[in-house]
């Protein structure tokens, strides 16, 4: 694989080199391999060096009966299916995905809340601080940074849990923000979105869907978007 350097907003900083010798994304097969926890109401697959899309979002990003209604839909399914002793159907996980992407990102794109990273300054905090750990922790693919919430699609290349490499991410970026913007209090919801990756053809459209959102969002010129320029990973599957 050839080494890349990310280049963070209007091209003008370059934030380091990818490691060499990082492997190519993996895509586990569902199975008992893959664990599914609970946090809050919502279900997380994940897997040991599995490749995940996430989105975390600011924490005034979404109207409160927006988000309960979505998260009664989310925690329903699973809970069904536990009652009746069987693993999710590919049918059911889809609509999972499809209650986030349908529900959550029309009210995310429409820039509700204060759009706290509109700001120059805490953008590029945050795109710094996603790329950290880049070829050590994890293997980065691609990220968005819009208004009101964050797209980033990586590799766990340590076998690290879901939760803490997003529980780092976003405590660091809290607290600098906060200080960016003279401001306390909650800055990230609690909550996030994932999806665990299980084939190329997945990777491909969470791929195209970061590379796409401003776009989709009518946003010109947006500087908070990146993506590998060496194209997409092998599978295995």
């Amino acid at each position: 694989m050839r080494d890349s350097k990310a280049t963070i907003g209007s091209g003008k900083r370059t934030i380091g080199e990818r490691s060499a010798g990082v492997p190519p994304a993996v895509f586990p097969k569902f199975s008992g391999n893959i664990k599914i926890r609970t946090r809050g109401h919502l279900p997380h697959w994940e897997g040991g060096h599995a490749a995940y899309f996430v989105t975390f979002r600011l924490a005034d990003s979404l109207p409160k009966q927006v988000l309960e209604r979505v998260r009664f839909a989310r925690s329903d399914i699973p809970e069904t299916a536990a009652v009746m002793r069987r693993p999710l159907s590919d049918a059911e996980r889809l609509r999972l995905r499809k209650l986030h992407s349908r529900r959550m990102e029309a009210y995310l794109d429409a820039g509700a809340g204060a759009c706290h990273l509109r700001n120059p300054a805490v953008a590029r905090m945050v795109a710094l601080s996603l790329k950290k750990f880049d070829g050590e922790r994890i293997r980065l693919f691609a990220w968005c940074i819009m208004p009101n919430h964050v797209h980033v699609l990586f590799q766990d290349l340590r076998g690290d849990s879901l939760k803490g490499i997003l529980h780092s991410w976003k405590s660091f970026t809290a607290k600098q923000a906060n200080r960016i913007l003279a401001r306390s209090g909650e800055f990230w919801q609690r909550e996030y979105y994932d999806h665990l990756i299980r084939s190329g053809s997945e990777f491909a459209r969470a791929l195209s869907y970061i590379i796409a959102n401003p776009k989709r969002a009518r946003l010109r010129n947006w500087p908070w978007v990146w993506a590998v320029p060496e194209g997409p990973p092998h599978a295995s599957i």
